[in-house]
């Protein structure tokens, strides 16, 4: 009796000590999840962008599979047993948090309860309410390659669906954007034998050529029209780029770079005249939009800023050498772009707050390494006032005095202006929404 006595007051205190190291591990886990949220609000990461998981606090069970699966670091954490976002802004937009959760406490939303997201009207086949003018990809919602190529080709088997009959002289689809979306709808559009025509008005790729060099713009496997499984990870912009290439040209397929449309405009008998920039006209019974919610690069608006020495995109900076360089921004597209150029060139980072916004933390550390071992210039609370051919005005915020600074190249970052006019101009209704639940195309 008394062994057994003995037996359970051991047992008893095991129980004790094993309760009490793991309160106390998830008090630490919960300590740290608060701070890496207090750190988020400072630096502006707290509020997601686009699309992020919005997470039921009442079904969450806290397993943290939603943790594990996403590819990105610190975008959830947990607190008293239940996931939270963390460092939102950084969320790309996977969804692979929502597949992995056990209990479906997680869904995929556009904006949040306060902070409205404008976004055109889509149905699940992807048409907007124009019948006819369908949109895929990031401007409907969905960022993520492996996304945008998944509605590509989806956005395409709805026109395939649809049954327009064929005209003489029309064509089937004009797929506007050479991005990942628009390039897996340009090989749907052969594989299923329409007659189409793709326009980007820069170069294959879409925002992905625009990515600086080597970085890393796939982290899961996906299908391509024409080609199959993709079983690429840590894909380099390079690689993919190659890829998509490759696709094209063993495929006999033309896309019209360097061709932005302006215009797109109802046509007799149920089809649409495109209009492009260099004046050519084109008549289709369908048109899939493909373009990025950023449209066209956001301006300064000061002196000068229409001088061929101002680029809004960052190509080959391995060609750019020995130049005095001004680099506009604060976001990732910035310094990245500024850390490239710091390697062979003078540059000077204007940045407007006094912190860097809404930026991953491996660039922030980068940055501040170039900072002090003195490669990169970098001015906070600044801006650029004018541009000049041989040097740039510029000013600290908080300050009267303007500066001048000697200068060949300036490079702007300061995100896009998403095409509301061109899409209402189209008939497509706009409405800005909160909170808005996407639900994934399967």
């Amino acid at each position: 009796m008394l062994v057994q006595t003995f037996t359970y007051i051991v047992l008893f205190i095991l129980y004790g000590i094993t309760i009490f190291f793991y309160l106390k591990k998830k008090k630490g886990e919960n300590f740290e999840t608060e701070r890496k949220i207090a750190k988020a609000k400072e630096e502006g990461l707290f509020q997601p962008e686009s699309l992020h998981p919005y997470i039921n606090f009442n079904a969450c069970i806290g397993s943290a599979a939603c943790i594990t699966a996403c590819p990105e670091k610190d975008i959830i954490g947990i607190i008293n047993g239940n996931a939270t976002l963390v460092n939102a802004s950084n969320c790309v937009g996977h969804g692979a948090c929502f597949h992995a959760c056990p209990v479906e406490a997680i869904s995929l939303r556009i904006g949040t309860e306060t902070r409205g997201i404008d976004l055109p009207h889509i149905s699940q086949n992807f048409e907007t309410n124009v019948k006819g003018i369908y949109i895929a990809g990031e401007l409907g919602g969905m960022g993520l390659i492996k996304n945008s190529v998944e509605q590509g080709q989806q956005a395409i088997e709805s026109i395939v669906k649809s049954k327009k009959t064929s005209k003489e002289n029309v064509l089937d689809v004009i797929i506007i954007g050479a991005g990942p979306a628009g390039i897996s709808a340009t090989l749907a559009s052969k594989k299923y034998g329409l007659s189409s025509a793709t326009f980007e008005q820069y170069s294959l790729g879409g925002a992905v050529y625009n990515f600086p060099r080597a970085k890393i713009v796939m982290t899961a496997p996906m299908d391509l029209p024409l080609y199959g499984k993709l079983k690429l990870y840590d894909t380099s912009k390079e690689e993919l780029l190659e890829l998509w290439q490759k696709v094209i040209l063993e495929n006999n397929i033309k896309i019209n770079e360097n061709t932005k449309v302006e215009n797109i405009v109802s046509h007799h008998e149920d089809t649409f005249k495109v209009s492009t920039a260099n004046g050519e006209e084109f008549i289709s019974n369908n048109v899939l939009i493909t373009i990025g919610r950023a449209g066209s690069p956001r301006k300064l608006n000061i002196p000068g800023e229409e001088s061929t020495k101002v680029a809004y995109r960052l190509l080959e900076p391995e060609q750019i050498s020995g130049k005095k360089i001004i680099v506009v921004g604060g976001g990732d597209a910035s310094m990245e772009s500024a850390l490239l150029l710091k390697e062979k060139n003078e540059v000077t980072f204007l940045i407007f707050t006094d912190t860097y916004t809404r930026s991953k933390p491996r660039n922030r550390e980068d940055t501040n390494n170039a900072i002090e071992d003195n490669s990169l210039k970098v001015i906070f609370k600044s801006s650029l006032v004018s541009i000049h051919p041989d040097h740039c005005i510029y000013k600290i915020n908080t300050e009267d005095e303007t500066r001048q600074i000697e200068n060949d190249l300036v490079f702007i970052f300061i995100g896009g202006v998403m095409p509301v006019k061109f899409l209402e101009n189209a008939g497509i209704k706009i409405t800005k929404r909160f909170g808005h639940i996407v639900k994934k195309h399967n």
